[in-house]
């Protein structure tokens, strides 16, 4: 059975591909590529309720009308 490579990675193996990208990134730019990556993810559950709450008033008013 074929195991995706995410879960034959180890502790050492994350430290170093996390110096990896801290050398080639360097420290000022990581804090905002996470900063931008919480805003985007902040972003879509607040799209994910917009949309779960449109759904469900649809759902309200085809029941109202019956």
């Amino acid at each position: 059975m074929i195991q995706p490579l995410i879960f034959n990675f180890g502790p050492w193996e994350i430290i170093i591909i996390a110096l990896v990208v801290l050398l080639l990134l360097g420290g000022r730019k990581i804090p905002e590529l996470m900063k931008g990556l919480g805003e985007g993810i902040k972003n879509f559950k607040s799209g994910l309720k917009d949309a779960d709450g449109k759904e469900d008033k649809g759902k309200e008013e085809s029941s109202d009308k019956a």
